[in-house]
């Protein structure tokens, strides 16, 4: 898998909400910065192994960059730096303590399902988005 200047998102695949955000993120990567993956696949398994992440106690998203990652709202944050418009400018918030922002975070991320629904599997990718997704 040759990732090379890309940036991989680890996301959970049977949360719409998660899937929502991949598709808003896919829409506004003017720049093709990144690439995906759920958690639940082999290859988002082994990426996060790699980095010690334990995937069966996630509840977040991850961004991998290389040697480090991201995750919970420094993740979300992160990523909106790369985006088309206005985006960018929400970096701001990283100003605020991690603990605030992963408050709020946590909050959404406990509720995700009850709120926004959950799938049986992991959403496949239309022909068109395919080459984004890393399996």
């Amino acid at each position: 898998m040759n990732l090379e200047g890309k940036k991989v998102i680890l996301f959970d695949g049977v949360c719409n909400l998660c899937n929502g955000a991949v598709n808003f993120i896919i829409k506004r990567d003017k720049n093709d910065v990144f690439r995906y993956a759920s958690l639940q696949s082999d290859v988002g398994k082994q990426l996060a192994a790699e980095r010690g992440v334990d995937t069966s106690k996630l509840d977040t998203i991850l961004l991998i960059e290389q040697n480090t990652y991201y995750h919970k709202s420094t993740a979300a944050l992160q990523i909106a730096k790369q985006l088309s418009g206005g985006y960018p400018l929400l970096s701001v918030f990283l100003i605020f303590p991690k603990l605030l922002r992963d408050w709020v975070y946590d909050i959404i991320s406990k509720n995700r399902y009850k709120w926004f629904g959950k799938r049986d599997n992991c959403v496949i990718p239309t022909p068109e988005l395919k080459a984004l997704f890393i399996d």
